[in-house]
């Protein structure tokens, strides 16, 4: 059964250029210092997540997330990535929601809560879409989903 693409030729916007940090040592102690988890640490985790439509193309190519849609409250242990859908009636913004809880939920402290939300005015459905996202239970039993584990991996975290 052929398949056809709901956004055949979506806008490919170019990447950003990676910013190299480096671990600073402390000269009085000889100890590496830890940066603080901050928007581009997490915007690096999330980039390179590949759009689930379009397999050969990033969430970044794609403009879905950027570095200016995340927001960090470190001493909060709070992150919020504002997600935008390419097409209004895009049907895949819960799966990206879910990608995105994945990548963070395996490699941040398990003392942050990830939101992940759809940005404002971006898409047909926004209230049920980001009602679906702030449901821990369903984020939860999505990412336990079997067909959801068979193709992103996956992820022993709690929501």
């Amino acid at each position: 059964m052929e398949t056809r693409l709901v956004n055949e030729n979506p806008i490919v916007y170019p990447k950003r250029e990676r910013r190299v940090r480096t671990d600073q040592i402390n000269d009085d102690t000889n100890e590496f210092s830890v940066e603080p988890i901050d928007r581009l640490e997490i915007f690096d985790r999330i980039r390179d997540i590949k759009d689930p439509e379009h397999r050969d193309l990033s969430l970044e190519d794609l403009n879905i997330v950027t570095e200016e849609s995340v927001e960090v409250d470190a001493d909060k242990s709070y992150v919020r990535i504002t997600i935008t859908p390419t097409l209004p009636h895009c049907h895949l913004p819960q799966v990206i929601g879910l990608c995105i809880y994945a990548a963070l939920l395996q490699s941040l402290p398990a003392r942050f809560k990830v939101d992940v939300r759809i940005a404002p005015g971006s898409h047909a459905n926004e209230a049920s879409v980001n009602k679906q996202l702030g449901d821990k239970e369903r984020v939860a039993a999505g990412l336990e989903n079997p067909s959801f584990v068979a193709q992103f991996g996956s992820v022993h975290a709690s929501v």
